[in-house]
């Protein structure tokens, strides 16, 4: 994967993460869903920005992950892609303050081992 392809990865991998990070702000303000509110809700996720711009931001990183598929084999972009895994933890733990135990630090660490190694030539 040259330096531009990665780079295209990555931006597909920070927005999307970014699209995730947003999603949960948004849902967090929407409160939770129930029976007898889910059509209120429904309404009320088009007038919350932060659902909003975690839409936008998924919908680029799509475009992103779309241009780096039209240059890296799918047997290597899509293991790379598990990068949002990562970024997604470290979000929860550092901005909603989600604990982070040692099983989930080894499991990100496999993960971005088997990147590595999946994205080498």
């Amino acid at each position: 994967m040259s330096l531009y392809e990665f780079g295209l990865l990555l931006i597909a991998v920070c927005a999307s993460s970014l699209g995730q990070l947003l999603l949960k702000l948004g849902a967090l303000k929407l409160g939770q869903v129930t029976a007898a509110n889910v059509v209120s809700h429904m309404i009320s996720m088009a007038t919350i920005p932060a659902l909003l711009g975690g839409l936008a931001a998924y919908g680029l990183g799509a475009i992103a992950y779309i241009l780096v598929l039209t240059r890296v084999p799918l047997s290597v972009a899509a293991p790379a892609a598990a990068l949002i895994y990562l970024f997604s933890v470290l979000a929860g733990y550092l901005v909603f303050k989600e604990p982070l135990p040692l099983s989930r630090i080894v499991g990100l660490g496999l993960i971005i081992c088997g990147v590595i190694l999946v994205s080498s030539r």
